[in-house]
């Protein structure tokens, strides 16, 4: 099996539109919720989310780019744009077969599709569909532009495992390149959910925190007091590279995957297990195919997105895989300063776990003042503030409706 390593990183999120400026404000704490301002929330319980500040795509897309693609896939270029600029990578010397693109995303152009249904509504339905409403809406374009934008024409498609899926993304161009089938990867995911229907059908499911008198104290993660997640958006790119080829080009490697591992619940369509069986086993694959024991892991981002049920299973499942020993392990829960970025937020919680191996700093999870009781004793979760630790392993969950769990690790080079 070949070594996969990370030589380039992008992001776009509530709290910072570049890596460092993502990392910096991660590490201070920073909220990135506040009032809704995409559309008029005067009917809606939730009138809040993590929104992208400032975020102009003509830094790295043209108008023609715009005008043809949905803001998830806007968000995919842009990402990526930063993280292919970071390692360097000169795809002219490279056969354009060598190199893929899996991306990951939840649902898609969303907004597309529900500005041309309203257009076809309000137009007496009149069919004056525009041309770009199907490219702009599939699931798979972000990952077939990105393509097009870098002339790469190796292994291409788009992962949908709900808020799990560009960790499956990562986690399958983590395998391409391990099994010899391309030697560079551009992975990630993207999201762009802030709309009426997303907002509309996340609230009709009681999954959405409605505190909406304190949104930026709202996503609370193992809070006692915590009512339910608040919606993200923006995207993370990663470039995966085999590990010989990112030495000979004299590439910076952030760190190795050296574990990746997707589980399912099989238990119910949007809640998790409630003894985390899937998660644990999730943790157990990576691990072993990491060849580390529990011990060996010093740092993990949690899923935990702030919902009073799955925090707690959450964390039944890292108190079994990790047999209640926590003496080089901290924990957090970074949802509760980005929201949550559903297919997106594997990506964005794998770069800041690469980040706190790099800076051997664990960022916090904010607003959480009171542990819920039923956290088992002696979990050793972040708060308040960031905090140094030695990190030379990283773990990072992200769970989906569906009952999809995936674990990611990533170690110190």
């Amino acid at each position: 099996m070949k070594r996969v390593v990370i030589t380039g990183l992008g992001a776009l999120t509530p709290i910072g539109n570049s890596v460092d400026t993502f990392w910096e404000n991660a590490i201070n704490g920073q909220s990135g919720a506040s009032k809704i301002t995409k559309f008029d929330t005067s009917l809606f319980k939730t009138k809040f989310a993590a929104e992208l500040k400032d975020f102009d795509p003509k830094k790295y897309l043209d108008r023609n780019q715009i005008k043809r693609s949905d803001l998830f896939t806007q968000y995919a270029l842009y990402s990526v744009a930063e993280a292919m600029e970071d390692s360097g990578l000169d795809t002219s010397i490279m056969s354009p077969f060598d190199i893929g693109v899996i991306w990951g995303t939840g649902q898609g152009g969303m907004q597309t599709f529900e500005d041309e249904v309203k257009n076809y509504v309000e137009g007496n339905k009149n069919p004056r569909f525009s041309p770009f409403f199907i490219p702009k809406l599939l699931s798979n374009m972000a990952s077939g532009l990105i393509a097009m934008k870098y002339g790469l024409m190796g292994i291409n498609y788009t992962a949908v495992s709900a808020c799990a899926s560009s960790s499956s993304a990562i986690m399958d161009a983590f395998n391409y390149i391990r099994l010899n089938k391309a030697k560079v990867m551009v992975t990630g995911g993207s999201e762009s959910p802030i709309t009426e229907a997303s907002i509309g059908g996340f609230n009709a499911m009681k999954a959405l925190s409605t505190a909406n008198d304190h949104a930026e104290e709202a996503s609370r993660p193992f809070d006692v007091d915590r009512s339910g997640f608040v919606m993200g958006e923006g995207a993370g790119a990663l470039i995966l590279e085999e590990y010989e080829h990112a030495k000979k080009r004299g590439a910076t490697i952030y760190a190795e995957i050296i574990g990746a591992a997707m589980t399912d619940d099989a238990y119910h369509i949007s809640a998790t297990h409630p003894e985390g069986l899937g998660a644990i086993k999730a943790m157990q694959l990576a691990m072993e195919e990491a060849n580390i024991n529990p011990e060996a892991v010093n740092y993990l981002n949690t899923h935990a997105t702030s919902t009073p049920v799955g925090d707690i299973s959450e964390v039944k499942a890292v108190a079994t895989t990790f047999n209640d020993r926590f003496d080089q392990l901290k924990i957090s829960a970074t949802k509760s300063m980005t929201g949550h970025l559903l297919g997106a937020a594997g990506a964005i919680e794998a770069i800041l776990a690469i980040k706190t191996i790099q800076h051997n700093t664990i960022p916090p999870t904010i607003n959480t003042t009171t542990l819920d009781p039923e956290i088992p004793a002696g979990m050793p979760i972040v708060t308040k503030e960031a905090i140094p630790h030695n990190v030379t392993i990283a773990m990072s969950n992200t769970f989906g409706f569906g009952g999809h769990n995936a674990t990611t690790i990533f170690k110190k080079i």
